[in-house]
């Protein structure tokens, strides 16, 4: 059995093992969110106001030819806030007021942080910075031009240079391993997939294109966005980008 599907073995539910309490909650809980320093730039307040979703999904294609030109800061703060902003709340895990967030998430633990590395944007200064969810704000972790050095990031893939921005997903694993324990391990990566999606359906409603990457040089990612590729590290990338809709 290969390395990898011995994990999988590993990690299968059985009804002995579930009996034994394999769910129980590992100490205190985590943070469920994760705060920066610095000035929180906020977003545009948004509301549903899309085309009906199965029109999204039917028209919804994965795309990089993006065109060289700005996406409107609503535009991102409606990207970021239907892939994974907080649509509600509800007493949990003795929170009062729990943030529950657009994605479905293993326990609603929300492990999936977002970092836009912003390349145009109108009203942003390039570089990479932090999703805040509950505050529906971004924080500035590093001005900088990081096209090429996202392109190179990502295996080299240039059509990554003319994207608008490219959204990183880290997974902050200990949120999730708290109360899953190994197990968690599938959970952060299927959570990933659900933002994603709603990432992707969201641009292709507001006539954008996108497309996930999921082939990225793994330490170099995680130094990059400053994850210690342990507690927290990237599992995924989504560019976002203007693209041509006029028909063919």
């Amino acid at each position: 059995m290969t390395e990898d599907l011995a994990f999988h073995e590993r990690t299968k539910h059985r009804r002995a093992r579930v009996l034994e309490g394999s769910r129980t909650r590992r100490g205190s809980p985590p943070a469920f969110a994760k705060e920066y320093p610095g000035q929180a730039i906020e977003l545009p307040l948004v509301e549903p106001s899309g085309p009906p979703l199965e029109e999204v999904i039917q028209r919804r294609r994965s795309r990089r030819d993006y065109l060289p030109e700005p996406i409107s800061l609503e535009q991102l703060a409606r990207l970021l806030h239907f892939a994974n902003g907080i649509t509600g709340s509800r007493q949990a895990y003795g929170v009062e007021r729990f943030p529950l967030h657009a994605a479905p998430s293993a326990g609603g633990l929300g492990p999936i942080e977002l970092y836009p590395t912003i390349h145009a944007v109108e009203g942003l200064e390039p570089g990479l910075y932090h999703y805040q969810p509950v505050a529906q704000a971004l924080v500035l972790l590093t001005s900088g031009d990081f096209r090429q050095e996202v392109a190179d990031l990502c295996l080299e893939q240039d059509f990554l240079v003319n994207a608008a921005a490219v959204i990183w997903l880290g997974a902050v694993y200990e949120r999730t391993r708290w109360k899953y324990g190994e197990r968690a391990y599938r959970y952060v990566h299927l959570d990933a997939g659900h933002v994603s999606q709603n990432l992707l359906l969201e641009a292709t409603a507001l006539g954008l294109g996108a497309c996930c990457v999921g082939a990225f040089y793994d330490d170099e990612a995680n130094e990059f966005l400053g994850l210690d590729g342990e507690r927290e590290f990237a599992v995924l990338a989504v560019a976002v980008g203007v693209v041509d809709r006029s028909p063919q």
